[in-house]
Order: structure tokens, then C-alpha cells, then sequence
């Protein structure tokens, strides 16, 4: 028998997903000797055995991996020599400097562990805290890699025999899972009515009443159905709950938390249940089973038993299953008097409104002391575990378009998860937007775009961006050499990368970034007709920008069309009063007669509010020009009366969408004159839709048809640039195109036109997405000048 020796380094993720085992099972099963252990860069193997056996070692790793592994490189090298190991183990883990292995994300509970959740014969029965290496908590807890239990927040809770047996035995699925714990020797809960918080120290608190005031699942389960708010602390952080078929409840909510019109998710427990809510294609079912469970946008169905409160004025619910033992629990709770007896067939709630456990524009809170002092004014009670969350993760949100997955916020599950560009990067970071804020590091031929930090507005959300950035780049050992950021001089992502010292700034244009984010996602090199419609972007030439056409490729861009300028009134205010926007259309189309036009519209505010909007426009006094596609959405859905006033950022647009008529496939004409650039003028627009008002037409066939116009302008900009360049490759990005009925309608008419379309997946096309933009065009403009610079020493 001839003995080989091999070397083999796996990376991707496979640290926290059972691969150590699985590894030490498989050569045990081929009778192969040597070692398995984590490193800094992924999993190191040593084996030696016969030269088949050894072949299908390597091909059983590469090809069946754990369920959670994703191996992204395999590298074998074969050694001279065999070391004459005894036996295969698994060694203590090797950390090495400057080396990083993508780290799992937060991992939604298991089949094995949900059954042994609800069996009455487990050990862990009912216990919150079930876990394993196919599920629980990952980025949430990590302090450091490589990943093991001394650097996670489960430090401090020392396993009992029975959780330490599991732990060190390679044959158990527990085999360095590293949350593994029970309940005796792992996190537990306490039930906390806010009364009961006040003027205490929290930490003897949840030590008292976790232990003697009976089960707190219950308790929590009893005050839900009471009509009770809820504060429940979960996997990276807390959220506020309530019965979501309650519409008192549901209000109250909305009421104390501010929430104004903005949608709910709402948490159910089975299949079932969401199919009384919502229409459930083939893939929503999945994505809904899968492992991340995020919140699936689905379409409504009419008399579903949730309050109106719960996602008024638009045509989805958010909906997500449960994802934690706790969640489970909520719904299935069996009474410990009814241990012996047959779990109920018929959960605790059809739904439970699941909303982030945070004030408005504040990131979600993590901290049990910190959810006592921010929360109790939303909250009556309190359901606390003293596991700690190191890294505040909120939930992600996505639907599915044209059968495939788009993200709309990327965040827990799909974070750290990095996307790989195709080709070596410098370490750079790229700081993102103001709204929906993300920010994006290179390492290697990784991004590793953070997880949604939200609206960086205030000095909290800036805490946030900050403890993720260091949290990541000590993760993945990034210290940027290169720092990207918006144009935009007061967002608090460009202070921040202005502030950075010794190292190379670049300040990429706001819809630039978009259109390369998509180029990025979509693997695309060379130039693209990029299509950016969003709510703004500080433009080159100082104006607010928007709905605009460019030739892009990851280094620069070329402006090629846009919509004509117009004021807008009060700067933000007008963002916020949409009927601002409407008010500057319709005196850009009408003038001075602009009230004879349509004299409904003006019936609606005050004489003295137009006049001075109107004098603001003349004099040019806080009205910034722009020429965003959001603001003229808003303004038509103002001046068709669905929307003058927004209770959160895109509502009249939303609105606009939800109500357009499924059907029509009529249009308004409009304008394109070439000067220089192309510029798109919508006065004919506004002067149909004032007509079709006047002559009874509804507004659910407005909104289609001026859909339909701008999906017609999309078309035909993109055929009078494929004239001048060539181009025939479209990449789509911008928050207006998280509006699915405009995104399906251009689509058709572009790929009917012979057309190559691109759009995004795996990174949001709003403003989370922006970050991956900024980097990639940051570090190929660092690349070409240091190309530029070598040659002009040759």
C-alpha cells in the first residue's frame, strides 16, 4: 500500500457551519490519518491514505459540503512525504495575522432543533436557546475570529457536563457549536411589566423575576393577547410586538412609536397562516422556508383578517416566519401543566406585528438596560435575555421580481455574507448615502457590504456606522488604504470620510455609484447605458440630481440625458410636501394661470402657502433645482390628489404605484430635445394628466399611464444613446426602481428593442447599495493611477 501525503486549505464560509466534523467524519469514513483546524483564512487539512481514497476525500468536500458551508476555494498541494499520523483529530484553532475567513451570518433555527424544541422528552424542551452548528446566532455574538466560543459573547456561560460533552464530540452535531448551551447552563429570559423597571438596576432584576415569577413565555403570550406591547429581545436585536389581527393594538403601536404610515412586518407561524394574508408563489414559499427567513414582500389578499393598521395604503405585507427558538415559542407554547399532553394544533396568533425595537430614525436597540430607557414609553412589558448582542443586525427585507430574489434591505442572514467582484481590490471603503446607509469594505476579491445602518441623520446612527466599521474591518483584517464617499458636502458618511486622515479620498458622483453597484452585482466590465432614478443625488454641477441617463463604466461617467430642472421649494420640505413639487410643476407648465388649470388642486392649501412657494420658485430663494424622477412621482401623486403630505420618505410614490391599474397600456406623449444632452420634458405630461382629470379619467388609469410614460422615456432616451455609442447593454439602479410595476414595464419594452438589461439581486438598488459603487469605482481610479504612474517612470 502506497501512503500520499496532501495539504488542503478550504475557504469560504466554512467556520461555524459543522465543517471540522464533517471533515474528521469523512476521513474517518476513508480510513485517511492526519488533521483538521480553523485558521485565520478558512480550514487547513494534513491527511495522508491511499492516493483513491484520498481522491474521494477531496471530492466529497467539494461537492458535499454541510448545508450552511459555501466553499469559494479549494487549494490541494501535494506533500513528499508521509508523516506517519496515528489517527485524524481536530486541533485547536491558528490564528494568523492579517488573514480573514468570511465570517457565517445569523443562522435561523434548524428542523433538528425546532423538534427538539417541541419534544416533551428533550432535554431542551421549550428551551429558548436551542442551537447547533446548522443554526442560531453567528455575526450577531462574534467578537473575533477565528471563530470560537471564547471570542463570542457565550464567554461567560461555562457548559454544564452534558452541553461540554456535546461540545468535544466531533460525532454529535453540537461539535463546536459554539452558542451550544441548556438550560442549565446557558441564557434565560425574564418577563418585565415597565412599571416594574423603574428606579432598578436591571441586571439583579432579570436574575430575580427570570427565576421566580413563573414562565415568561407565557406571561409575554398572555399580555399579547391582552392587547399588549410587547419589547422582545431577539437574535441582533429587539423588536416590538402585537397581536397583528388587533387593530387597537396595532394602532396604539403606531401611535406611540411614531411609525405615521410607514408598513409593519408582521411574523406568522406557518404557511397556513400566511396564505390567509397574502398570494404565495413558489419562490415566496422558499425564500419564506429558507434559512435566512427575511421579511418577503406579497402581494395583499382583500378581507385578510389583519388590521388596516398593520400596511395601510399599499398593496404588500412584509411577512416573515419565525426564526429563533423564541419566536417559535410565541406561538407554540405548550403550559408546563400540559407537558404530557398533545401540542395544539392551532397556534397563539394568526400574526404578530414585528417592528424594530427602536425610535423613529434611531438604529435598534441591543442593549437590555438601554431597551428599559429607550423603549418604555412604546412598550408595557419587556420579554429579556442576558445573551448579549455584540453587532445589531435588524431584519432584511426582499421580494421576488420575475422569479428571482431582489433585496431591498441587506441585513441579517445575508450579512457578512461577502460578494465576490471577480479580481483582486486595494483595501478600500466606501462610505455610502445619508438614507438607507450601508457602507461597503474590499479585501482581496471580496466586498463585504455591512448590514443596513439606516438614516445616517443623528449622532446614534453615526455610533452605529462607526462600532460595524470596526467590528468588519477587525473581522476581515481591512485597514483601508483608499476611503470613497458621496459628493454630497453635509452627509454625515462625507464628513466622516473627510475626517479620515493618511489615507487616499475619493469623492464618487451619487448615481455614478449606483449604476457601477449594479455593474459590480452583475459581474459587467466596460461601459453600460446606466439608468439612475432615485429621490436625489448631489449632481457635478451643484444641482440636485435624479433621473438620470449616463455612459458609465467603473472608472468615470459621461451624462448623456436628464430630466429638465425644476425648483424644488424649501429644499427637504419639499420631500416631505409633496404638493411642493406638484405646486413647482404645475407653474413650470402653466405659469402665472397655473390655478385656472386646475383649481381643485389649489382648493386644497392655503392662498397664502402658494404664494409664498410661488414667490420662493420666482426669487430663487431655498429652491435648489433638480432633475429627480422620485420628485416628479411625488408630484403627480399630489396633484392627482393621493398624496400631499408624506409620513415616511417614498410614501407618495408608493401610494402612486399601489393604486395604477394593472392592465393599460396607454401613455402620455412628452419631449426630448437634444442640448448637447439630452433633456426630458415632462410639461405635456402634466398638462394630459390635468386633462385627463378634468375628463373623469380615474386615477388608478392616471397612474398607469404615466408609468407607462416614463418606462416610453426609459426606451427611447436608451435608443437615441445606443445610436450615438453603440451601447446596448442597460443597467437599471435607483430606489425608484424598487417600483416593480415600472421596473417589469421597462424591462419588456428594453429587451423587446434588442436590449441586454441589468438590474440588481443580492444588493438593494435604493441607497444600500450605493456603498458597493463607491468602493469598486474608488479602487480602479486608485489602480489606473498607479498604472498611469508606472508608466511615466518606464
Amino acid at each position: 500500500m502506497i501512503v500520499q501525503h496532501v495539504a488542503i486549505k478550504v475557504k469560504g464560509i466554512v467556520q461555524g457551519v459543522g465543517f471540522r466534523p464533517f471533515i474528521y467524519n469523512l476521513a474517518r469514513r476513508y480510513g485517511l490519518k492526519g488533521w483538521v483546524l480553523n485558521s485565520s483564512e478558512g480550514v487547513n487539512i494534513e491527511v495522508e491514505g491511499e492516493e483513491v481514497s484520498l481522491r474521494r476525500f477531496a471530492i466529497d468536500i467539494k461537492h458535499n459540503p454541510p448545508p450552511l458551508a459555501v466553499i469559494e476555494e479549494i487549494e490541494v498541494r501535494n506533500n513528499p512525504a508521509p508523516k506517519g499520523y496515528a489517527d485524524f483529530e481536530i486541533r485547536e484553532s491558528l490564528a494568523q495575522p492579517g488573514k480573514f475567513v468570511p465570517v457565517s451570518p445569523d443562522i435561523s433555527i434548524c428542523e433538528d432543533c425546532l423538534s427538539e424544541l417541541l419534544d416533551p422528552s428533550d432535554r431542551r424542551y421549550v428551551y429558548p436557546f436551542i442551537n447547533c452548528t446548522n443554526c442560531g446566532p453567528r455575526y450577531s455574538i462574534i467578537l473575533d475570529i477565528p471563530y470560537d466560543r471564547p471570542k463570542t459573547t457565550m464567554k461567560k456561560f461555562k457548559m454544564c457536563p452534558q452541553c461540554q460533552s456535546e461540545y468535544e464530540d466531533p460525532m454529535n452535531r453540537r461539535f463546536h457549536a459554539q452558542p451550544n448551551a441548556c438550560l442549565t447552563c446557558g441564557p434565560f429570559l425574564a418577563f418585565l411589566k415597565t412599571q416594574d423597571t423603574e428606579h432598578a438596576t436591571l441586571s439583579p432584576r432579570i436574575q430575580d423575576r427570570g427565576r421566580t415569577q413563573g414562565n415568561p413565555i407565557e406571561r409575554a403570550i398572555q399580555a399579547l393577547k391582552e392587547g399588549k406591547i410587547v419589547a422582545i429581545k431577539g437574535l441582533g436585536g429587539f423588536h416590538l410586538a402585537c397581536d397583528a389581527t388587533n387593530d387597537m393594538a396595532v394602532r396604539k403601536l403606531r401611535e406611540r412609536k411614531r411609525r405615521s404610515n410607514k408598513p409593519f412586518a408582521v411574523m406568522a407561524p406557518d404557511m397556513e397562516s400566511v396564505k390567509m394574508l397574502s398570494l404565495v408563489s413558489k419562490e415566496e414559499e422558499e425564500l419564506l422556508r429558507g434559512s435566512i427567513k427575511p421579511i418577503v414582500l406579497m402581494s395583499k389578499l382583500p378581507n385578510n383578517p389583519l388590521s388596516e393598521a398593520v400596511a395601510p395604503n399599499t398593496n404588500y405585507f412584509g411577512v416573515m416566519f419565525p426564526y429563533t427558538p423564541l419566536h417559535y415559542l410565541l406561538f407554540h407554547q405548550i403550559p408546563e401543566s400540559e407537558v404530557q399532553a398533545p401540542k395544539s394544533e392551532l397556534p397563539n396568533f394568526l400574526a404578530l406585528v414585528m417592528t424594530s425595537g427602536n425610535l423613529s430614525e434611531e438604529p435598534i436597540v441591543i442593549d437590555n438596560d438601554e431597551a428599559i430607557k429607550v423603549l418604555n414609553e412604546i412598550a408595557d412589558s419587556f420579554l429579556l435575555h442576558d445573551r448579549d448582542i455584540y453587532m445589531r443586525v435588524d431584519d432584511p427585507v426582499t421580494r421576488i421580481f420575475e422569479g428571482k430574489e431582489m433585496l431591498i434591505r441587506r441585513s441579517r442572514g445575508y450579512v457578512p455574507k461577502v460578494i465576490d467582484l471577480g479580481h483582486e481590490m486595494v483595501d478600500a471603503l466606501g462610505c455610502g448615502a445619508e438614507l438607507k446607509n450601508t457602507f461597503t469594505l474590499t479585501k482581496a476579491q471580496y466586498a463585504i457590504i455591512s448590514q443596513h445602518i439606516g438614516d445616517l441623520e443623528n449622532y446614534e446612527a453615526l455610533k452605529f456606522f462607526e462600532e460595524t466599521l470596526r467590528n468588519l474591518k477587525k473581522t476581515f483584517r481591512v485597514e483601508p488604504k483608499v476611503i470613497a464617499y458621496d459628493l454630497h458636502p453635509e452627509y454625515l458618511s462625507t464628513r466622516f470620510a473627510l475626517e479620515q486622515k493618511g489615507v487616499e479620498l475619493v469623492g464618487v458622483q451619487h448615481h455614478h455609484a449606483h449604476i457601477v453597484s449594479c455593474m459590480a452585482e452583475n459581474r459587467l466590465e466596460g461601459k453600460v447605458i446606466g439608468v439612475a432614478f432615485d429621490g436625489l443625488g448631489y449632481g457635478d454641477d451643484g444641482n440636485i440630481w435624479g433621473g438620470e441617463f449616463l455612459v458609465a463604466d467603473r472608472i468615470g461617467f459621461s451624462r448623456r440625458a436628464h430630466f429638465s430642472y425644476l425648483p424644488m421649494p424649501g429644499g427637504d420640505k419639499a420631500i416631505k410636501e409633496p404638493y411642493r413639487m406638484a405646486l413647482s410643476y404645475l407653474f413650470y407648465t402653466f405659469g402665472e394661470g397655473m390655478s385656472s388649470k386646475h383649481p381643485d388642486f389649489f382648493k386644497r392649501f392655503p392662498e397664502r402657502n402658494i404664494e409664498l412657494i410661488t414667490k420662493m420658485m420666482k426669487d430663487k430663494i431655498y429652491s435648489p433645482m433638480t432633475s429627480s424622477c422620485g420628485r416628479l412621482f411625488d408630484a403627480i401623486s399630489s396633484i392627482i390628489g393621493v398624496r400631499d403630505y408624506i409620513t415616511f420618505e417614498g410614501e407618495a410614490a408608493v401610494e402612486l404605484e399601489t393604486i395604477a391599474e394593472e392592465g393599460s397600456q396607454d401613455s402620455y406623449s412628452y419631449e426630448i430635445y437634444d442640448k448637447g444632452v439630452y433633456l426630458i420634458d415632462s410639461s405635456p405630461v402634466i398638462v394630459q394628466v390635468v386633462e385627463d382629470l378634468y375628463n373623469n379619467v380615474s386615477r388608478a388609469r392616471i397612474s398607469a399611464k404615466f408609468h407607462n410614460t416614463i418606462a416610453r422615456t426609459i426606451l427611447d432616451v436608451c435608443k437615441k444613446i445606443r445610436k450615438d455609442d453603440g451601447l446596448t447593454r442597460v443597467a437599471l439602479s435607483g430606489g425608484v426602481f424598487q417600483n416593480v410595476f415600472l421596473l417589469k414595464r421597462s424591462l419588456v419594452l428594453l429587451k423587446n428593442q434588442g436590449f441586454e438589461t441589468y438590474i440588481h439581486s443580492m444588493v438593494p438598488p435604493n441607497d444600500g447599495g450605493i456603498s458597493l459603487g463607491q468602493v469598486v469605482v474608488a479602487s480602479n481610479l486608485i489602480g489606473s493611477w498607479e498604472l498611469l504612474c508606472a508608466w511615466a517612470f518606464l
